[in-house]
């Protein structure tokens, strides 16, 4: 059979990879040798790091955002020892501009300042075909071309997504925002020391590495958090007050990733310098990161659990390389009045190696709730198994699922749960949001 969109003008090829995700349309490649063609059509250019400003500019403001087919979607640009920037533009205003590095004899470190401002958004007369950025993504800044990032974004005044990656140098990172600024996602930059961020929009804040020095500005309207610093702090100096500011911004978020070391080392000494009962009200969904040191202690989890009324669904994870303070203090925690989670429905446990851990932390959350919630666990990825009351009068079951009888607990105390095997369905396989990223 012919090949017919093949066939087509490349004014509407370049259409169609104009509308795909980044992900997708990067796979147009394996279509034909023509698709390939049209993906890797780059203009390229030759220059210093005192250009890649310049050279982004024109870039930008020369492509025509209603018909793509004019120009390229795609930048490289040469500069210094071998380095090189790749800038794609993708679909619904985003760009995406990864710098790869050449020879570097010493690799710096170095800081990075991003100021959105939208003085010149009123100076302005955007045209039709304007290309406006509303969501970059930084992958692998150097020293070498920090300055030249910081310049250029000054130009993204309607920016709402932004995403910094893969930073092996970054050391400090300040971010500034008094436009459209939404959402900022930071990973895996793992010599960063230092994170200020000031917006008064921002909803989404998403960081995983080692934890910095945190600084946030005017984020009370923060609805979703992602704190992944099972790699430990980042930051010699930490002290329970340095967290203050970064628990009031999470107070009102409605949904968390949060890991143990965190909450024991960081957020236990805040909650005793504050007055009144701190409760995170809105939380809806939280995931728990925890470790495997000796013998599992979920202590720090039902403390944490106490503070959250609203709690709908609680996904836990034991990770082995998971961070831990060996000398770990004992704060004591004023839970609040509600002490009692209502809403409940969802308990999702991976990575425990013990059963016995398992049973033991379900019964633990059993006294903490008011109705029975579903609470699932897998130890692979082949199967799941729910958690029964062994005493409770269980339907006959079919034949896919099988019985299993937890062992007791050392000190020959009997399991009031046993395991259901279920088979694995796309049902029962619930993950949290945050998972995957």
């Amino acid at each position: 059979m012919d090949d017919l969109i093949s066939s087509l003008p490349d004014e509407i090829l370049f259409r169609i990879i104009s509308s795909l995700p980044f992900e997708s349309a990067a796979q147009t490649i394996f279509l034909s040798n023509r698709w390939r063609f049209l993906w890797e059509t780059a203009l390229v250019q030759h220059g210093t790091e005192e250009d890649v400003a310049n050279a982004m500019s024109g870039f930008l403001a020369n492509f025509d955002e209603q018909n793509p087919s004019k120009n390229t979607r795609k930048l490289r640009f040469h500069f210094c020892n071998g380095s090189v920037l790749l800038a794609i533009i993708l679909r619904n205003g985003s760009l995406r501009l990864h710098f790869s590095t050449g020879k570097q004899d010493f690799p710096q470190q170095f800081g990075l300042q991003l100021e959105f401002s939208h003085q010149n958004l009123a100076r302005r007369q955007p045209s039709p075909s304007s290309f406006y950025v509303k969501s970059l993504h930084l992958m692998s800044v150097t020293y070498l071309t920090n300055e030249a990032v910081s310049s250029m974004i000054t130009a993204f005044e309607l920016l709402e997504t932004l995403k910094i990656t893969c930073c092996n140098c970054l050391q400090s990172l300040s971010i500034g925002s008094d436009t459209k600024l939404l959402s900022v996602m930071i990973l895996d930059c793992p010599q960063l020391k230092s994170l200020h961020i000031r917006s008064f929009k921002l909803r989404t804040f998403h960081y995983r590495g080692p934890l910095p020095w945190l600084k946030p500005e005017y984020h009370f309207n923060l609805a979703d958090a992602l704190l992944d610093s099972r790699e430990g702090p980042g930051y010699s100096s930490f002290t329970g007050r340095d967290f203050d500011s970064v628990l009031l911004t999470i107070k009102n978020v409605k949904v968390l990733t949060l890991c143990k070391w965190t909450f024991e080392e960081l957020i236990c000494p805040s909650l005793s310098t504050l007055l009144g009962d701190f409760q995170f009200h809105n939380l809806k969904e939280l995931w728990w990161i925890d470790n495997s040191n000796e013998r599992y202690d979920s202590d720090a989890l039902i403390s944490f659990l106490k503070l959250c009324p609203s709690l709908q669904q609680l996904f836990v994870t034991i990770d082995p390389k998971s961070y831990f303070m060996k000398r770990s203090s004992k704060h004591s925690i004023r839970a609040g009045r509600n002490t009692q989670l209502h809403h409940l429905k969802l308990v999702k446990l991976e990575g425990f190696e013990i059963q016995a851990d398992e049973v033991l932390l379900a019964e633990r959350i059993g006294k903490v709730v008011t109705f029975e919630p579903l609470i699932l666990t897998s130890s692979d990825l082949i199967c799941l198994k729910k958690f029964v009351e062994a005493s409770s009068n269980q339907p006959k079951q079919n034949s896919t699922d099988k019985l299993e009888e937890v062992a007791p607990q050392p000190c020959e105390r009997k399991c009031s749960y046993k395991f259901v095997e279920v088979q694995d369905t796309k049902e029962l396989h619930p993950k949290h949001v945050h998972m995957g990223l």
